[in-house]
């Protein structure tokens, strides 16, 4: 799994609940260094902030999906931006889920589990 988030804090709080959960992930904090272990790393589902430096979530997502190696990578969303427009993009670009900061980890691990599963 890929976790994408430029803020230390939700990394750490994410590294925590999915190790216990018995995951194993990379992360990545900008668009830039995201976009390369994705590609390269074909990972089974990507967890997905749209605020980043170096290119934005939806950049990422969106070169991920044009790779023929990644584009069926489930991408789940997890930001602080609510508003609508972003929603239609990250559905646009094939959202697995959307969830916004502050998130229930509960319901996030579900999604992941879910999404695992088709992958």
């Amino acid at each position: 799994m890929l976790v994408i988030d430029d803020e230390p804090d939700i990394l750490q709080s994410l590294k925590k609940r999915l190790t216990f959960a018995g995951y194993e992930f990379m992360s990545a904090a900008d668009g830039i260094e995201a976009t390369k272990l994705a590609l390269n790393n074909k990972p089974d589902v990507i967890v997905l902030d749209i605020g980043l430096p170096g290119g934005d979530g939806h950049q990422v997502a969106q070169r991920v999906r044009n790779n023929t190696h990644t584009m069926f990578t489930p991408i789940i969303y997890l930001t602080a931006r609510t508003a609508e427009a972003d929603r239609e993009t990250a559905q646009e670009s094939g959202a697995f889920a959307y969830f916004t900061k502050p998130f229930k980890s509960e319901e996030l691990l579900e999604a992941i589990h879910r999404a695992v599963g088709e992958a």
